[in-house]
């Protein structure tokens, strides 16, 4: 029989075989016996209006004080390196590749070497020039294998601490390099069932437990939502539990900062999954959806609103709306807003993200990459990505905004061209230079909301906005603009925290002479120079002055040339909004 297909020649909506090989068993398996089967998406009559999300591996973390890990398939030993030499000069100018470290093995890990008769305490020594010692956090010794009495083996490997913990230190990236480590050393690892990590002591604050359990979810991701049969591949599929494993006292709040880096797991799951998925599955309603299910699944603590089309022309909002004509779907201009149960002395931010689902260019089409350009909503990805995580984690103390203007950049009858004249809703006239510069006049609009209708205290905006920016600070640095000094040491100790890089940029005040126009009050764009500080010098006039605001571009980061999407700036809001939650407190 035929039948009437989308591009990708799949049948239309009433004909599909809905496949979600989202879980580790039952849809897994689902999968491979529907080798043939088609994915959820558009057919020519009508667009996508779901996406799909990933959900977190479904095996257990837990802590404990109980020493019993001999069920454990793989065993993860922690060590600290030796104590630093007190002549300090003299070790600063040494080569670290020429320096001898000693290792001393101690308390369970010295135990197990043992009854192992040494054998750890020889692989550490063989690989003393890559381990040292212990002294490199998250570097580990080659997997040590001992065959056991059913005829399999048990498998023990040692992991670096770096230096022993300084009381003083206050933001330890331990427990996230941990993480990541531990989880790929797991999936490497074949057909591994449980993992016990042994640690002289608990990850040292709730933080660090928090980061672990995160970056160890995290790091498990992938995207199997559009592979089929053999070509499914979930990561340590055989895990079933991570036990942290500590001699010292265990505070009982520790499985509940577990439970937390495990909700803020499944934000950086949500944020990677809308970045990586392809336009004719993720649109403006398809993204309006995913705002509506993140509310529906808060427990009550996020309400949704979405604005279409006319309610979006009464508030004047033609920036937006400009670059929205030339979609297939209509506009949908997301809402969400997140408040504790306790209303007492909320501090009110607001969190905007750039949604262009999928940007052409316009009129002034792209000539490469356009490929990636289904990356250019990672700013709207990492604003929901956070509001589920802050739905699930309920802060007092804090309500936040979280607005994203959802459209795309495409080309019809209907859409903008250069010489446009378009009008933002706080009655700033814009006229288009470049069709290509258009993440920014959504962002106008969005902003104004948020500054003028929300009325929020203090907003922070993430957009994959320049190239410019990718330029000046590659793919693994994000750039900061700012003209609140507060606020960007605020963003500068949350980056360190969360690990994900910034810088902050100048808002160079002259380079306003490059948006004048003949015509309008503005011009969208400037010249080829300085590209990244005339978008963030755009954007501050749909921002009043007096509010503390910064542009966040995340061009780089956002997208990884190898593993695609990278969930950037998800943690960064998190830990803003945590941080402004303890000032309404």
């Amino acid at each position: 029989m035929q039948v009437a297909t989308g591009f990708t020649g799949i049948p239309r909506a009433s004909q599909f075989v809905r496949l979600s090989a989202l879980s580790y068993s039952t849809s897994t398996s689902l999968a491979l016996s529907k080798k043939d089967a088609a994915f959820p998406t558009w057919s020519f009559e009508k667009h996508c209006d779901r996406m799909e999300w990933n959900e977190l591996h479904p095996f257990k973390l837990t802590a404990t004080n109980n020493l019993a890990y001999e069920d454990s398939d793989l065993v993860i030993l922690g060590i600290y390196g030796p104590p630093k030499n007190s002549k300090e000069n003299d070790e600063e100018d040494k080569d670290d590749d020429e320096e001898e470290l000693e290792v001393t093995l101690t308390g369970i890990t010295k135990e197990i070497d043992d009854g192992l008769g040494g054998i750890l305490t020889e692989v550490i020594d063989d690989n003393a020039k890559n381990f040292k010692a212990g002294s490199k956090k998250g570097i580990m010794t080659p997997t040590v294998r001992v065959p056991t009495k059913d005829g399999k083996s048990k498998r023990y490997v040692v992991i670096g601490l770096g230096d022993a913990p300084d009381k003083e230190e206050k933001k330890s990236p331990l427990g996230r390099i941990l993480g990541k480590a531990i989880a790929q050393k797991i999936h490497d690892e074949a057909k591994v069932q449980s993992c016990s990590v042994v640690l002289p002591n608990l990850l040292e604050d709730a933080t660090s437990l928090t980061d672990f359990s995160s970056s160890l979810y995290s790091t498990l991701y992938s995207d199997d939502r559009y592979r089929t049969g053999q070509n499914l591949k979930p990561l340590a599929k055989d895990l079933t539990s991570v036990i942290l494993v500590s001699p010292s006292s265990i505070a009982e709040s520790a499985n509940t900062d577990l439970e937390n880096g495990k909700r803020i797991a499944q934000g950086i799951f949500l944020a990677k999954d809308i970045v990586n998925s392809p336009h004719n599955i993720l649109n403006s309603e398809s993204l309006a959806d995913t705002a509506k299910r993140i509310a529906s699944e808060s427990g009550g603590h996020i309400t949704c609103n979405i604005l279409d089309r006319k309610d979006c022309e009464e508030r004047g909002m033609g920036s937006y709306l400009g670059v929205a004509r030339g979609s297939e779907t209509e506009p949908q201009f997301i809402h969400l807003v997140y408040s504790p149960k306790n209303k007492n002395n909320l501090k009110r931010v607001g969190i905007v993200g750039k949604g262009l689902l999928f940007d052409t260019g316009g009129y002034n089409i792209k000539t490469a990459m356009m490929e990636l350009m289904k990356s250019d909503c990672g700013g709207a990805a990492a604003v929901l990505g956070a509001a589920r995580a802050v739905g699930a984690l309920a802060p007092d103390g804090v309500e936040a905004h979280f607005i994203v203007a959802a459209c795309e950049n495409m080309i019809n009858e209907r859409a903008m061209v250069p010489s446009d004249i378009l009008t933002a809703s706080n009655g700033k006239t814009i006229e288009i230079i470049n069709t290509d510069a258009e993440g920014r006049l959504t962002l106008a609009d969005a902003l104004v909301f948020a500054d003028k209708e929300v009325n929020c205290e203090s907003i922070i905006e993430l957009s994959t906005l320049t190239g410019a920016c990718m330029v000046s600070l590659g793919q693994e640095v994000c750039g900061v603009w700012t003209s609140n000094d507060d606020l960007a040491n605020e963003l500068k100790d949350i980056s360190d925290v969360t690990g994900e890089k910034s810088w902050r940029m100048p808002l160079e005040e002259a380079y306003n002479e490059q948006l004048k126009s003949k015509i309008a009050d503005i011009t969208n764009c400037g010249t080829r120079y300085g590209g990244a500080i005339t978008a963030a010098l755009f954007l501050e006039n749909f921002v009043s002055k007096k509010k503390p605001f910064a542009h966040i571009d995340i061009a780089g980061p956002a997208w990884d040339d190898k593993a695609g999407a990278t969930g950037f700036g998800a943690r960064l809001i998190i830990e803003w909004i945590h941080r402004n939650a303890m000032k309404g407190n």
